[in-house]
């Protein structure tokens, strides 16, 4: 990251921006330095200017205890700042979360864009699953198992254990360890993993969800009820994309889409 911008409590924020253009702030989800949204934000650049950003507690950003959501939104905040003061927001998984946030508090944002938010009100079990996960998440943290950390988070993700072993076994292992304590920062943003549906009626600019035609029902189905629920929203499915959406299928639907 070549630039910083410090938030409203001095932590300083990695970010880097490419193209020209109106300002789109690309935002990553778990375990997700502002390094993967690069391939979406080289997309854009022929008609954007887009940023990317290490959220806080990972990669080349600061932390400062103790975490609250509005201190990401803070951070939104002054990147909005670094980038003239008005911005279009997108957010990938988790930090689709932190984007309808961000939309929702008031912060001079003229258009969002999520991309499948994994709210679990359309999953088995999934109110369940993600209160044990919290449960389990907290203790592991609390007693510096950061290794258990990641295992409880790729099983969230639905990974099974002979990928989850194979992780444990490559050199990126090390930075996800290192990187697991921001998983309670994505667990806090997503509150009790249901669709807000008061908060996101109070969100007053239009809000595009977006979900891959390939992927599970319940994770489509909560894409939608994210759109229903903003009252300026709107759905669009990508045909043949999964929740690892290419950036080269996203990027024409948000370039039409934040296209003043």
């Amino acid at each position: 990251m070549d630039k910083k911008t410090l938030s409203r409590d001095g932590t300083p924020i990695a970010y880097d921006s490419t193209g020209q253009g109106p300002a789109v702030i690309l935002v990553s989800g778990a375990m997700s330095t502002g390094g993967s949204m690069a391939p979406l934000a080289a997309a854009l650049a022929d008609r954007f200017t887009a940023f990317v950003y290490d959220r806080r507690g990972r990669g080349e950003s600061g932390d400062t205890a103790p975490y609250a959501v509005q201190r990401e939104v803070e951070d939104l905040a002054a990147l909005i700042g670094a980038a003239g003061g008005e911005a279009c927001l997108c957010g990938v998984s988790s930090g689709g979360a932190l984007v309808l946030e961000a939309a929702a508090s008031g912060l001079p944002v003229r258009r969002a864009a999520v991309y499948e938010t994994p709210f679990a009100d359309f999953s088995e079990e999934g109110a369940k699953e993600r209160a044990a996960y919290t449960e389990n998440l907290t203790a592991a943290l609390a007693e510096g198992r950061r290794g258990a950390a990641v295992e409880l988070f790729m099983r969230l993700a639905g990974m099974p254990d002979e990928m989850i072993e194979g992780a444990r076994q490559s050199p990126m292992w090390a930075g996800m360890e290192a990187a697991a304590p921001s998983l309670a920062y994505d667990n806090t943003v997503m509150g009790d993993g249901l669709v807000p549906r008061d908060r996101l009626a109070s969100i007053p600019v239009p809000v595009l969800a977006v979900a891959g035609g390939a992927s599970p029902e319940w994770l489509r189905e909560a894409t939608r009820a994210v759109a229903e629920a903003v009252p300026r929203g709107s759905y669009r499915s990508l045909e043949g994309q999964t929740h690892m959406v290419d950036p080269n299928a996203l990027a024409p639907v948000l370039a039409e889409y934040f296209t003043p």
